[in-house]
């Protein structure tokens, strides 16, 4: 006998995917005019004039942005293991905006002014020298940008993100406001070719990225444990990887502050020889490994993690 005060499946679902996409949802603080003036008097004044500005821009996003300061508390107690004082929460969005800012920069190949160490090049080395397609699976903590740094050291190296469409327009208007000559290649995904595409540049030996930490409502999710809660990720991007049965490597480019990034590749999953009976198996043990790898990073760079609302929230909302 069903209890009548209970939620049904249907319930539960439509609950899930109006929390999933809270992070799509949200409307953007940014507009590009504000970008544009930002990008000149980073270009024209430099680096360290342009940070100056961050500390205003932090200020104002701590005091006036209230569920994305409730998502830093949240992260935040989990990583470092105690309730976060003002101060933390402040150092949290201040690497935020400091990331953000400094892609003007690594957008106009300004590399000559960042400390960036690779650990793990020789993943990407390898790669490059066999002409393979591989995965590149980051996620929203420090800057994916940083691997710019890398192709520059590799100059066979091409990369192309994969991305929801909305998405991919706003980086394409936000490119064109920094740098109006920068290019990325940039597969959207939901049309009909999108898989055509990504399997071409592969064949063709690029890189092709994809964030792995976000999900859309008609995404499918799994569960797992993350920082001692259960949380959902989606299985979308390794329903790719599995499909096309390639390699996947994890990168990582955390931020340590004033104009040093540390940028780490590792191996991940490899799906080359999964069978149709295999594949479900494979996607869901390396969806535990990506998140348990993401929670060792961000225990140890907590600062870098830049998703700004309740990642827990989906699978409470499950619960329910």
């Amino acid at each position: 006998m069903t209890d009548a005060s209970s939620p049904s499946a249907s319930q539960r679902d439509a609950g899930r995917a109006a929390v999933e996409a809270e992070w799509a949802r949200r409307p953007e603080r940014s507009n590009y005019a504000t970008l544009r003036v930002m990008t000149w008097i980073s270009l024209r004044l430099g680096r360290r004039v342009g940070r100056v500005v961050l500390w205003l821009v932090t200020a104002y996003f701590l005091l006036f942005s209230p569920s994305a300061r409730c998502a830093s508390r949240s992260w935040l107690t989990r990583a470092l293991g105690h309730k976060p004082g003002v101060a933390e929460v402040f150092r949290h969005f201040h690497s935020f905006a400091s990331t953000i800012h400094d892609r003007v920069y690594l957008i106009n190949e300004r590399f000559d002014l960042f400390d960036i160490r690779v650990h793990g090049a020789e993943l990407v080395t390898d790669i490059v020298a066999r002409g393979e397609g591989v995965f590149l699976m980051g996620a929203h903590m420090g800057s994916f940008e940083v691997v710019r740094a890398v192709g520059r050291q590799q100059p066979g190296l091409r990369v192309a993100m994969v991305m929801y469409e909305e998405n991919a327009r706003k980086i394409n208007d936000a490119l064109a406001a920094i740098n109006p000559a920068a290019r990325h290649d940039i597969i959207p995904l939901g049309r009909l070719d999108s898989m055509l595409q990504v399997k071409e540049r592969l064949e063709d030996g690029a890189l092709v990225g994809m964030l792995g930490d976000r999900s859309l409502a008609h995404d499918g999710l799994q569960r797992v444990d993350f920082l001692g809660g259960p949380a959902d990720f989606p299985a979308g991007p390794w329903r790719i990887t599995a499909m096309l049965k390639r390699p996947v490597i994890l990168m990582v480019g955390l931020y340590r502050g004033g104009n040093h990034y540390d940028i780490h590749f590792e191996r991940l999953a490899d799906f080359s020889a999964v069978t149709r009976e295999t594949r479900a198996a494979a996607q869901r043990d390396a969806i535990e490994r990506y998140a348990a790898r993401l929670a060792e990073y961000g225990r140890s760079a907590p600062y870098n993690w830049f998703n700004f609302f309740d990642f827990w929230q989906p699978a409470k909302s499950g619960d329910a």
